[in-house]
């Protein structure tokens, strides 16, 4: 099939198709026609491969790791063990995460109550929710 018809059987957008063959994610296969830009062909394995891409974005892989980790079972080397590896590290990353975004939402919970209460008492503050990331300013955002 063609860009853009695996784009809709993969739900994808061409673009989206594109960086994902600029970034090495997929990889067409390359027609005869379309000369000095020959035809992207692509099959219902990279159907597949798409899938399973959005999927790892999903569960907060990045593009690069997804790359990395595709090249190593490429190659053979994505056994059981170093599986088992990748998933137990992930869920330490997402388990953080989830706990940054619970006390994220216990700020924004707390605010709204302050707000909807007609602002009495002190106003909540990022310091009463450790793991809420601090707001990122105009001046910390310049230093960056």
């Amino acid at each position: 099939m063609l860009i853009s018809e695996f784009a809709r059987a993969a739900d994808l957008s061409v673009d989206t198709v594109r960086f994902y063959v600029r970034k090495g994610l997929l990889r067409p296969e390359t027609g005869r026609k379309g000369g000095a830009n020959p035809y992207q062909i692509f099959t219902p394995e990279h159907v597949e491969a798409a899938r399973i891409i959005r999927m790892a974005q999903g569960l907060g892989f990045s593009l690069r790791e997804i790359a990395v980790l595709a090249e190593e079972y490429n190659m053979g080397g994505m056994t059981p063990t170093r599986s088992l590896e990748v998933m137990r590290m992930q869920l330490v990353r997402l388990e953080e995460k989830a706990g940054q975004l619970n006390a994220m939402v216990g700020y924004v919970r707390a605010k709204i109550a302050w707000l909807e209460g007609g602002e009495q008492g002190p106003e909540p503050g990022f310091g009463a929710f450790e793991e809420c990331p601090a707001p990122v300013t105009a001046a910390r955002a310049r230093a960056s």
